[in-house]
Formats: structure tokens, sequence, C-alpha cells
């Protein structure tokens, strides 16, 4: 029972790194139709500034996690204003673009703060485990659990029920009409990617806890995002939300029981995911 309750932690806790970084990736294929394969090199921005802020130079690990998010944030829509834009609707371009630009942040990472990987780094007031079914399981894990769920809701409460999440879901269902109804959607874009990356960069620092911070992390990172946003499904909360905890799941008892095939039964699963319903799990609109 221990080692089922602890292998379920985990896998919620990773997925809901999974998650925070999916959603963005999610929304903005959605909505605007750009598929932005260098989130995951903004996960690993998020994490670089967070460890600098809250390891070199000592501040509050929450600071870290606000200026890590702005950080990849702004990064993002450096990206969208200064590229992106000019490439709607151009699947092929989008994806040589945004890999080049994997390459090029992880050269200005390895420019910036050298190519050492940083082991894991845990907030002091996160450290520490406490006892369950007699065993323990560490802090900084459940927090991650916390963090993840206090997100998904404010997420889904902003698409579901603001007049912001209401014009976001016309923009995914019908963009034409919703810009022929004299809805800015250009701005909402903005603070759409804005966020997602924002998202990725939190993601980033919240995973470094459990992941440390490395020049490969943005690679590695985004292939699971792939899977968990094929699982899922695009341009929903909820579909990522489950294709993430699908995700985490398996990702957590495979390593716990047949390590040398975790990964193998990740791609398994999002390959009789494609075979059996390509829309993913729950995409928009269900």
């Amino acid at each position: 029972m221990e080692f089922v309750v602890i292998s379920l932690l985990n896998g919620i806790s990773f997925g809901m790194i999974l998650f925070l970084l999916t959603i963005g990736l999610s929304l903005t294929l959605g909505l605007m139709g750009i598929v932005n394969l260098a989130h995951g090199a903004l996960f690993m921005v998020g994490a670089y500034v967070g460890w600098t802020v809250a390891i070199q130079l000592g501040l509050n690990y929450w600071l870290a996690l606000l200026l890590g998010g702005i950080a990849a944030g702004l990064v993002g829509l450096a990206i969208e204003r200064g590229f992106l834009r000019h490439l709607y609707m151009l699947t092929n371009e989008q994806v040589m673009l945004t890999i080049g630009f994997i390459y090029i942040l992880t050269n200005l990472s390895l420019w910036v703060w050298g190519g050492l990987p940083r082991a894991p780094f845990v907030a002091s007031a996160l450290s520490g485990s406490f006892p369950i079914l007699g065993g323990e399981y560490p802090v900084h894990r459940m927090t991650i659990i916390g963090i993840g769920l206090i997100l998904v809701i404010a997420l889904w409460w902003l698409q579901e029920k603001t007049r912001f999440g209401a014009i976001v879901r016309a923009g995914m269902d019908d963009k034409e009409m919703t810009i022929g109804l004299g809805v800015n959607l250009e701005r909402v874009t903005y603070f759409v990617f804005f966020l997602g990356a924002f998202m990725a960069g939190i993601a980033g620092i919240i995973g470094a806890q459990m992941l440390g911070v490395n020049l490969d992390m943005g690679w590695d990172i985004l292939l699971l995002a792939l899977i968990v946003l094929v699982v899922g499904g695009i341009g929903s909360i909820q579909g990522a939300l489950l294709g993430a905890m699908v995700i985490g799941t398996i990702n957590a008892f495979g390593i716990a029981l047949f390590p040398e095939f975790a990964m193998f039964l990740m791609y398994l699963v999002m390959i009789v995911i494609l075979l059996v319903k390509p829309t993913g799990l729950m995409p928009r609109g269900v």
C-alpha cells in the first residue's frame, strides 16, 4: 500500500509539472495555430532564472518563482512578436523557427550560466519530509501538487468564468466570426502567449526541485509535453490536466517497476491514443 500511494503521489507531482508546461502549448496551438517547439526552452530559461534568484542571489524562493515565470513569459512574447506573428498558418516554418530558438536559447544559457548542471534546489521552508503510511514523503513534492492545484483552478476559472476566457474559447471555435464581432483577438493572443510562456517558466522552477537545472532539459521536457498534448487533446485545460496525470502516473509506476521500459510505456500510450482517439481524451469542445 505504501508503494502504491508514494508512486501515485510521485506521478501526480510530476504530472503537475507537465500540466503547467503543456497548458501554454495547448492554448497557443488551439487559439493561434502556432506550433511553438521552443516551449521546452522557456521551461529551461525559467529554471535557470529561478536558480539564479534563489540560490546565487539567496533571495526568496517565491520571488524566484515569480521572476522566473516573468522572464520566460517575456522571452516567449518576444519570439512571438518578433518572428511567429509573421508565420501564422505556416506550420512547417513555425516548427523550423522554434527548433532554431531552442538552440539559440540553449547557447545563450550556456554563455550566461556555463555548462555545468545544477543540482535540484529546494526552498528552506519546503525542505524535509513528513510521515505517510510508515514512510517519509518530501514536503516539496506535496508543495508542487498544491501549487499545481491552485493554478489549475485559477486557469479553469479564467477560461470558463470570465469574459476574457469566453473570448479565448470563441477564438478557438471560430476565429473569423470572433474578429467579425469586433473583438480585438490579436490583443488577446498576446496575453495568451505570454501566459503560456509564463506557465512554462513556473513549471521550470518547480520542476528544478525534482530534475535539477541543465542545458538538455528543454529538449527532454518538450518530448513529454508533446506526449501529454497528444494524449489530453488540444485547447482544453481539462485535457491537458488529464493527459499530464496519465503520463505522470505511468512514468512514476514505470520507473518504480520497469525502469528500462518507463519511456517506452509513455510512447505506447501515445500510440494507442492516436489509433483509438486521435483528437485526444478531452480536446476542446468535449
